[in-house]
């Protein structure tokens, strides 16, 4: 009888997926490289931006 009342209960992962925690990119940079990067290339935006007409000749 003890068969009949048997709960099954979820699993412990609730459905969650697993992936490769050990991953290893080829290129690694560290965050002060990509915010340096990210305001070079707002300055390049607004230069372009303000100036791009008359690099161009069209002004």
């Amino acid at each position: 009888m003890a068969r009949d009342n048997k709960i099954n209960l979820p699993s412990s992962g609730a459905g969650l997926t697993r992936y490769f925690d050990e991953y290893k990119s080829k290129i690694e940079l560290k965050p002060s490289v990509i915010i340096v990067l990210v305001i070079v290339i707002i300055i390049i935006e607004i230069f372009l931006h303000t100036q791009g007409l008359k690099l161009l000749g069209i002004v």
